[in-house]
Protein backbone atom coordinates (compact mmCIF):
# COMPACT_ATOMS: atom_id res chain seq x y z
CA UNK A 1 0.00 0.00 0.00
CA UNK A 2 1.26 3.45 -0.87
CA UNK A 3 2.36 5.82 1.85
CA UNK A 4 -0.46 8.21 0.90
CA UNK A 5 -3.17 5.56 1.23
CA UNK A 6 -1.71 4.29 4.49
CA UNK A 7 -1.13 7.66 6.18
CA UNK A 8 -3.06 8.49 9.34
CA UNK A 9 -4.39 11.86 10.38
CA UNK A 10 -2.79 13.61 13.38
CA UNK A 11 -3.72 11.73 16.55
CA UNK A 12 -5.31 14.76 18.18
CA UNK A 13 -8.06 14.84 15.55
CA UNK A 14 -9.65 11.56 16.60
CA UNK A 15 -12.46 11.70 19.17
CA UNK A 16 -11.18 10.71 22.60
CA UNK A 17 -12.92 7.53 23.73
CA UNK A 18 -11.49 7.49 27.24
CA UNK A 19 -14.16 7.21 29.92
CA UNK A 20 -13.09 10.56 31.39
CA UNK A 21 -13.35 12.49 28.11
CA UNK A 22 -16.12 15.00 27.48
CA UNK A 23 -17.67 13.08 24.57
CA UNK A 24 -17.82 9.88 26.63
CA UNK A 25 -20.06 11.39 29.31
CA UNK A 26 -23.61 10.15 29.79
CA UNK A 27 -26.74 11.94 31.04
CA UNK A 28 -26.91 9.43 33.89
CA UNK A 29 -23.51 8.61 35.38
CA UNK A 30 -22.45 4.98 35.16
CA UNK A 31 -19.31 3.27 36.45
CA UNK A 32 -16.73 2.42 33.76
CA UNK A 33 -16.85 -1.04 32.26
CA UNK A 34 -14.02 -3.43 33.07
CA UNK A 35 -12.99 -4.11 29.48
CA UNK A 36 -15.16 -2.06 27.10
CA UNK A 37 -14.81 1.58 26.16
CA UNK A 38 -17.85 3.90 26.39
CA UNK A 39 -18.33 4.00 22.61
CA UNK A 40 -18.06 0.21 22.35
CA UNK A 41 -20.77 -0.07 24.98
CA UNK A 42 -22.93 2.35 22.99
CA UNK A 43 -22.56 0.25 19.84
CA UNK A 44 -23.69 -2.81 21.79
CA UNK A 45 -26.68 -0.96 23.27
CA UNK A 46 -27.77 0.13 19.81
CA UNK A 47 -27.28 -3.35 18.39
CA UNK A 48 -29.49 -4.87 21.10
CA UNK A 49 -32.21 -2.21 20.90
CA UNK A 50 -35.70 -3.14 19.73
CA UNK A 51 -35.72 -0.21 17.31
CA UNK A 52 -32.56 -1.59 15.70
CA UNK A 53 -34.13 -5.02 15.24
CA UNK A 54 -37.15 -3.45 13.58
CA UNK A 55 -34.91 -2.11 10.80
CA UNK A 56 -35.02 -5.64 9.37
CA UNK A 57 -38.68 -5.05 8.57
CA UNK A 58 -38.32 -1.58 7.08
CA UNK A 59 -37.87 -0.77 3.41
CA UNK A 60 -34.61 0.68 2.13
CA UNK A 61 -35.86 1.39 -1.40
CA UNK A 62 -38.33 -1.41 -2.07
CA UNK A 63 -39.00 -5.05 -1.20
CA UNK A 64 -41.13 -5.89 -4.23
CA UNK A 65 -42.96 -4.35 -7.15
CA UNK A 66 -46.77 -4.40 -7.37
CA UNK A 67 -47.94 -7.92 -8.13
CA UNK A 68 -44.56 -9.49 -7.35
CA UNK A 69 -43.93 -11.74 -4.34
CA UNK A 70 -41.71 -10.54 -1.51
CA UNK A 71 -38.00 -11.01 -2.14
CA UNK A 72 -35.25 -11.69 0.37
CA UNK A 73 -32.56 -10.43 -2.00
CA UNK A 74 -33.16 -6.69 -1.86
CA UNK A 75 -31.71 -4.50 0.89
CA UNK A 76 -33.72 -3.75 3.99
CA UNK A 77 -32.97 -0.77 6.20
CA UNK A 78 -31.01 -3.18 8.41
CA UNK A 79 -28.79 -4.68 5.72
CA UNK A 80 -28.12 -1.19 4.41
CA UNK A 81 -27.10 -0.13 7.93
CA UNK A 82 -24.66 -3.02 8.18
CA UNK A 83 -23.11 -2.09 4.84
CA UNK A 84 -22.71 1.52 5.98
CA UNK A 85 -21.11 0.26 9.20
CA UNK A 86 -18.54 -1.82 7.31
CA UNK A 87 -17.59 1.09 5.05
CA UNK A 88 -17.48 3.55 7.95
CA UNK A 89 -15.20 1.39 10.10
CA UNK A 90 -12.87 0.94 7.14
CA UNK A 91 -12.70 4.69 6.58
CA UNK A 92 -12.14 5.48 10.25
CA UNK A 93 -9.44 2.85 10.61
CA UNK A 94 -7.59 4.02 7.51
CA UNK A 95 -7.60 7.59 8.81
CA UNK A 96 -6.64 6.74 12.38
CA UNK A 97 -9.95 7.95 13.80
CA UNK A 98 -12.01 6.39 16.60
CA UNK A 99 -13.44 3.25 15.00
CA UNK A 100 -15.69 2.44 17.96
CA UNK A 101 -17.44 5.82 17.86
CA UNK A 102 -17.72 5.50 14.08
CA UNK A 103 -19.26 2.03 14.37
CA UNK A 104 -21.82 3.19 16.94
CA UNK A 105 -22.84 6.12 14.75
CA UNK A 106 -23.14 3.96 11.64
CA UNK A 107 -25.29 1.43 13.47
CA UNK A 108 -27.66 4.12 14.74
CA UNK A 109 -27.73 6.47 11.74
CA UNK A 110 -31.03 5.16 10.28
CA UNK A 111 -32.78 4.04 13.46
CA UNK A 112 -35.22 6.96 13.25
CA UNK A 113 -36.60 6.09 9.81
CA UNK A 114 -40.29 5.14 9.54
CA UNK A 115 -41.65 2.27 7.40
CA UNK A 116 -41.75 2.41 3.58
CA UNK A 117 -38.42 4.17 3.15
CA UNK A 118 -38.31 7.78 2.01
CA UNK A 119 -41.87 7.58 0.68
CA UNK A 120 -43.12 6.80 4.18
CA UNK A 121 -40.99 9.54 5.70
CA UNK A 122 -42.31 12.13 3.24
CA UNK A 123 -45.92 11.13 3.88
CA UNK A 124 -45.45 11.23 7.65
CA UNK A 125 -43.80 14.64 7.46
CA UNK A 126 -46.67 15.99 5.35
CA UNK A 127 -49.26 14.61 7.76
CA UNK A 128 -47.51 16.17 10.74
CA UNK A 129 -46.99 19.48 8.91
CA UNK A 130 -50.76 19.95 8.88
CA UNK A 131 -50.44 20.24 12.67
CA UNK A 132 -47.64 22.78 12.55
CA UNK A 133 -44.81 20.27 13.16
CA UNK A 134 -42.28 18.37 11.05
CA UNK A 135 -40.82 14.88 11.03
CA UNK A 136 -37.02 14.69 11.02
CA UNK A 137 -35.58 11.19 11.20
CA UNK A 138 -32.39 12.37 12.93
CA UNK A 139 -34.33 14.08 15.70
CA UNK A 140 -36.68 11.12 15.92
CA UNK A 141 -33.66 8.84 16.34
CA UNK A 142 -32.58 10.99 19.28
CA UNK A 143 -36.04 10.55 20.81
CA UNK A 144 -35.75 6.80 20.38
CA UNK A 145 -32.40 6.45 22.13
CA UNK A 146 -33.14 8.96 24.90
CA UNK A 147 -36.73 8.01 25.68
CA UNK A 148 -38.55 5.25 23.82
CA UNK A 149 -36.06 2.45 24.35
CA UNK A 150 -36.64 1.06 27.85
CA UNK A 151 -34.07 -1.52 28.92
CA UNK A 152 -32.67 -0.22 32.20
CA UNK A 153 -34.37 0.19 35.59
CA UNK A 154 -32.29 3.26 36.48
CA UNK A 155 -33.28 5.46 33.52
CA UNK A 156 -35.29 5.70 30.31
CA UNK A 157 -33.53 5.44 26.98
CA UNK A 158 -30.15 3.91 26.28
CA UNK A 159 -28.14 6.58 28.13
CA UNK A 160 -25.72 6.90 25.22
CA UNK A 161 -22.62 9.05 25.39
CA UNK A 162 -22.64 12.69 24.37
CA UNK A 163 -20.46 11.87 21.36
CA UNK A 164 -22.94 9.38 19.96
CA UNK A 165 -25.96 11.59 20.65
CA UNK A 166 -24.27 14.52 18.96
CA UNK A 167 -23.44 12.38 15.95
CA UNK A 168 -27.00 11.09 15.68
CA UNK A 169 -28.37 14.55 14.99
CA UNK A 170 -25.41 16.15 13.21
CA UNK A 171 -23.91 13.44 10.99
CA UNK A 172 -25.87 14.53 7.91
CA UNK A 173 -26.90 18.12 8.55
CA UNK A 174 -26.42 21.13 10.79
CA UNK A 175 -29.06 22.63 13.07
CA UNK A 176 -29.41 26.31 13.96
CA UNK A 177 -29.41 27.03 17.69
CA UNK A 178 -32.15 29.64 17.26
CA UNK A 179 -34.48 27.07 15.70
CA UNK A 180 -33.59 24.20 18.03
CA UNK A 181 -32.82 25.51 21.52
CA UNK A 182 -33.58 22.03 22.90
CA UNK A 183 -30.36 20.83 21.21
CA UNK A 184 -28.08 23.37 22.88
CA UNK A 185 -25.83 20.76 24.51
CA UNK A 186 -24.76 19.42 21.10
CA UNK A 187 -22.33 22.18 20.07
CA UNK A 188 -24.58 23.58 17.34
CA UNK A 189 -22.09 26.35 16.57
CA UNK A 190 -19.47 23.79 15.52
CA UNK A 191 -19.15 20.89 13.13
CA UNK A 192 -19.22 17.36 14.56
CA UNK A 193 -16.06 15.23 14.80
CA UNK A 194 -14.80 13.56 11.64
CA UNK A 195 -16.16 10.22 12.89
CA UNK A 196 -19.68 11.65 12.56
CA UNK A 197 -18.97 13.51 9.32
CA UNK A 198 -17.83 10.28 7.66
CA UNK A 199 -21.20 8.61 8.17
CA UNK A 200 -23.03 10.81 5.71
CA UNK A 201 -20.72 9.97 2.80
CA UNK A 202 -20.40 6.33 3.80
CA UNK A 203 -24.20 6.25 3.61
CA UNK A 204 -24.14 7.81 0.14
CA UNK A 205 -21.48 5.41 -1.12
CA UNK A 206 -23.30 2.40 0.28
CA UNK A 207 -26.68 3.15 -1.16
CA UNK A 208 -25.50 4.34 -4.59
CA UNK A 209 -23.76 1.08 -5.35
CA UNK A 210 -26.36 -1.04 -3.55
CA UNK A 211 -29.29 0.62 -5.32
CA UNK A 212 -27.65 0.05 -8.69
CA UNK A 213 -27.30 -3.60 -7.65
CA UNK A 214 -30.92 -3.91 -6.49
CA UNK A 215 -32.20 -1.97 -9.49
CA UNK A 216 -30.41 -4.32 -11.88
CA UNK A 217 -31.37 -7.42 -9.91
CA UNK A 218 -35.04 -6.39 -9.95
CA UNK A 219 -35.08 -5.82 -13.69
CA UNK A 220 -36.14 -2.18 -13.31
CA UNK A 221 -32.72 -1.16 -14.61
CA UNK A 222 -30.78 -2.76 -17.44
CA UNK A 223 -27.03 -3.03 -17.74
CA UNK A 224 -27.25 -1.11 -21.00
CA UNK A 225 -29.00 1.79 -19.26
CA UNK A 226 -26.43 1.95 -16.49
CA UNK A 227 -23.50 1.70 -18.91
CA UNK A 228 -24.89 4.52 -21.04
CA UNK A 229 -25.65 6.92 -18.18
CA UNK A 230 -23.05 6.13 -15.49
CA UNK A 231 -19.53 6.46 -16.99
CA UNK A 232 -17.84 5.32 -13.78
CA UNK A 233 -19.73 2.03 -13.92
CA UNK A 234 -19.07 1.63 -17.64
CA UNK A 235 -15.31 1.95 -17.17
CA UNK A 236 -15.18 -0.72 -14.49
CA UNK A 237 -17.63 -2.95 -16.37
CA UNK A 238 -15.42 -2.81 -19.47
CA UNK A 239 -12.41 -3.70 -17.32
CA UNK A 240 -14.27 -6.68 -15.85
CA UNK A 241 -15.08 -8.04 -19.30
CA UNK A 242 -11.49 -7.60 -20.43
CA UNK A 243 -10.15 -9.41 -17.35
CA UNK A 244 -12.84 -12.13 -17.27
CA UNK A 245 -14.27 -12.56 -20.78
CA UNK A 246 -15.84 -15.92 -19.91
CA UNK A 247 -17.52 -14.72 -16.70
CA UNK A 248 -21.29 -14.81 -16.28
CA UNK A 249 -22.81 -11.37 -17.04
CA UNK A 250 -24.01 -10.85 -13.47
CA UNK A 251 -20.48 -11.46 -12.14
CA UNK A 252 -19.10 -8.72 -14.39
CA UNK A 253 -21.74 -6.39 -12.92
CA UNK A 254 -20.79 -7.33 -9.37
CA UNK A 255 -17.12 -6.76 -10.16
CA UNK A 256 -17.87 -3.33 -11.62
CA UNK A 257 -19.96 -2.30 -8.60
CA UNK A 258 -17.25 -3.54 -6.23
CA UNK A 259 -14.62 -1.43 -7.97
CA UNK A 260 -16.97 1.52 -8.09
CA UNK A 261 -17.49 1.37 -4.32
CA UNK A 262 -13.75 1.07 -3.76
CA UNK A 263 -13.10 4.07 -6.00
CA UNK A 264 -15.48 6.22 -3.93
CA UNK A 265 -13.92 5.09 -0.64
CA UNK A 266 -10.34 5.60 -1.83
CA UNK A 267 -11.15 9.05 -3.17
CA UNK A 268 -12.88 10.03 0.09
CA UNK A 269 -9.84 8.97 2.09
CA UNK A 270 -7.51 10.99 -0.11
CA UNK A 271 -9.75 14.08 -0.07
CA UNK A 272 -10.16 14.05 3.72
CA UNK A 273 -6.38 13.84 4.13
CA UNK A 274 -5.93 16.67 1.62
CA UNK A 275 -8.44 18.94 3.36
CA UNK A 276 -7.07 18.29 6.82
CA UNK A 277 -3.54 18.98 5.57
CA UNK A 278 -4.60 22.16 3.76
CA UNK A 279 -6.25 23.42 6.93
CA UNK A 280 -3.23 22.44 9.01
CA UNK A 281 -5.56 20.88 11.57
CA UNK A 282 -4.01 18.75 14.30
CA UNK A 283 -6.80 18.77 16.92
CA UNK A 284 -10.49 17.95 17.13
CA UNK A 285 -11.20 21.56 18.08
CA UNK A 286 -9.71 22.73 14.77
CA UNK A 287 -11.85 20.22 12.87
CA UNK A 288 -14.95 21.46 14.70
CA UNK A 289 -14.19 25.11 13.86
CA UNK A 290 -13.10 24.57 10.26
CA UNK A 291 -14.70 26.80 7.60
CA UNK A 292 -16.55 23.77 6.19
CA UNK A 293 -16.95 20.05 6.78
CA UNK A 294 -13.75 18.21 6.00
CA UNK A 295 -15.29 15.02 4.63
CA UNK A 296 -15.93 15.25 0.91
CA UNK A 297 -15.11 13.67 -2.42
CA UNK A 298 -12.77 15.30 -4.92
CA UNK A 299 -14.46 17.47 -7.55
CA UNK A 300 -14.12 14.80 -10.24
CA UNK A 301 -15.47 11.97 -8.12
CA UNK A 302 -18.22 14.16 -6.70
CA UNK A 303 -19.36 14.81 -10.27
CA UNK A 304 -19.42 11.05 -10.89
CA UNK A 305 -21.44 10.54 -7.71
CA UNK A 306 -23.98 13.17 -8.74
CA UNK A 307 -24.32 11.59 -12.17
CA UNK A 308 -24.98 8.16 -10.67
CA UNK A 309 -27.45 9.57 -8.14
CA UNK A 310 -29.38 11.50 -10.79
CA UNK A 311 -29.56 8.38 -12.92
CA UNK A 312 -31.06 6.45 -10.00
CA UNK A 313 -33.62 9.19 -9.33
CA UNK A 314 -34.68 9.34 -12.96
CA UNK A 315 -34.73 5.63 -13.72
CA UNK A 316 -35.13 3.74 -10.44
CA UNK A 317 -36.60 5.76 -7.59
CA UNK A 318 -39.12 7.44 -9.92
CA UNK A 319 -39.75 4.53 -12.29
CA UNK A 320 -43.42 3.67 -13.05
CA UNK A 321 -43.47 0.62 -10.79
CA UNK A 322 -41.80 2.49 -7.95
CA UNK A 323 -44.22 5.40 -8.27
CA UNK A 324 -47.09 3.01 -7.59
CA UNK A 325 -45.22 1.67 -4.55
CA UNK A 326 -44.74 5.23 -3.28
CA UNK A 327 -48.40 6.15 -3.83
CA UNK A 328 -49.50 3.12 -1.86
CA UNK A 329 -47.08 3.91 0.97
CA UNK A 330 -48.34 7.48 1.19
CA UNK A 331 -51.96 6.30 1.23
CA UNK A 332 -51.32 3.82 4.03
CA UNK A 333 -49.52 6.41 6.18
CA UNK A 334 -52.17 9.10 5.60
CA UNK A 335 -55.08 6.77 6.30
CA UNK A 336 -53.52 5.38 9.46
CA UNK A 337 -52.52 8.83 10.72
CA UNK A 338 -56.09 10.05 10.28
CA UNK A 339 -57.58 6.96 11.93
CA UNK A 340 -55.31 7.18 14.97
CA UNK A 341 -56.04 10.87 15.41
CA UNK A 342 -59.74 10.06 15.44
CA UNK A 343 -59.38 7.04 17.71
CA UNK A 344 -56.22 7.22 19.89
CA UNK A 345 -57.36 4.14 21.82
CA UNK A 346 -56.13 2.09 18.84
CA UNK A 347 -52.60 2.80 20.06
CA UNK A 348 -50.95 0.83 22.89
CA UNK A 349 -51.33 2.22 26.40
CA UNK A 350 -47.72 3.36 26.65
CA UNK A 351 -48.22 5.57 23.59
CA UNK A 352 -51.55 6.86 24.83
CA UNK A 353 -49.78 7.93 28.00
CA UNK A 354 -47.55 10.24 25.93
CA UNK A 355 -50.43 12.29 24.51
CA UNK A 356 -50.64 14.69 27.46
CA UNK A 357 -46.97 15.69 27.26
CA UNK A 358 -46.26 15.26 23.54
CA UNK A 359 -49.61 16.09 21.98
CA UNK A 360 -51.79 13.77 19.94
CA UNK A 361 -50.27 14.43 16.50
CA UNK A 362 -46.70 13.86 17.67
CA UNK A 363 -47.71 10.73 19.59
CA UNK A 364 -49.41 9.29 16.51
CA UNK A 365 -46.31 10.11 14.48
CA UNK A 366 -44.06 8.38 17.00
CA UNK A 367 -46.24 5.27 16.91
CA UNK A 368 -46.33 5.07 13.10
CA UNK A 369 -42.61 5.79 12.77
CA UNK A 370 -41.77 2.76 14.88
CA UNK A 371 -43.77 0.34 12.73
CA UNK A 372 -42.32 -2.15 10.28
CA UNK A 373 -43.72 -2.38 6.77
CA UNK A 374 -45.63 -5.57 7.54
CA UNK A 375 -47.11 -4.24 10.79
CA UNK A 376 -48.35 -0.97 9.26
CA UNK A 377 -49.92 -2.86 6.35
CA UNK A 378 -51.70 -5.22 8.74
CA UNK A 379 -53.00 -2.41 10.95
CA UNK A 380 -54.11 -0.41 7.91
CA UNK A 381 -56.01 -3.43 6.58
CA UNK A 382 -57.72 -4.03 9.95
CA UNK A 383 -58.84 -0.41 10.17
CA UNK A 384 -60.02 -0.41 6.55
CA UNK A 385 -62.20 -3.47 7.29
CA UNK A 386 -63.69 -1.58 10.22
Amino acid sequence: MSKELNSLLPRGIAADGDAASALAQRTHAEPPHAYRTPFARDAARILHARAFRRLAGKTQVFTRLPGDPLSDHFRSRLTHTLEVTQISRTLAGALGLNTELTEALALVHDIGHPPFGHAGEKALDQALAAHGQRFDHNLHALRIVTWFEERYPAFRGLNLTLGVREGIIKHSRDYAAAEHPELSEYFLDMFPPLEAQLIDLADEIAYLTADLDDGLDSGILTVEQVRESVPLFRGFHDAAWRAYPAAAPRLAVYDALRHMLNAFVSDLLAEVRRRVSALGATTLEEVRRAPERLTALSAETEAARRTAKQFLYDNFYSSPGMEEVHRHAAQVVRDLFTALLAEPALMPEDHQAQIESQGLARTVTDYIAGMTDVFIEQMWARIARG
